[in-house]
């Protein structure tokens, strides 16, 4: 069984090593400052907890570089509202995330590119039995 905290660490490594934004490719996705690493930190502290719900399918991942409820139904009523709060805090921080990052790189303008990528790199990293969105905004099980 690999560990949820090192699966993390190498999916978001993956994410953030060189990968070239279109018309962009002078943009540092590597880039750290405090507030991108603190970001990460809680990111990768939370992605334990939602582990279980992309493994059973209840979350996804979104086109747009996000995550979102996707079966409500396969969650008892009682752990609905927990899970969407961690839907909430997960999204606020990737939203944060990409916006860093183009600040960073001093392109705040570079925003929207940055999320394009780094949803399809959340999508093309995840595991199989995951379920993410595809272009067309339909589920789809990895």
């Amino acid at each position: 069984m690999v560990n949820p905290v090192f699966l993390f660490r190498f999916i978001l490594m993956a994410l953030l090593s060189s990968i070239p934004l279109s018309g962009y490719t002078q943009a540092d996705i590597q880039i750290n400052t405090p507030a991108i690493a603190s970001l990460k930190q809680s990111m990768q502290q939370r992605h334990g907890q939602l582990e279980a719900y992309y493994a059973g399918g209840a979350v996804g991942l979104t086109n747009d570089g996000l995550i979102a409820m996707r079966d409500a139904s396969a969650l008892p009523l009682a752990a609905r509202q927990a899970v969407n709060t961690l839907i909430a805090a997960e999204n606020q921080d990737r939203n944060a995330l990409y916006r860093e990052i183009a600040r960073a790189n001093g392109h705040p303008e570079w925003e929207a590119d940055i999320r394009s990528t780094f949803g399809q790199r959340w999508i093309e990293l995840a595991r199989p039995g995951w379920w993410y969105q595809n272009a067309g905004g339909t589920w789809v099980k990895k």
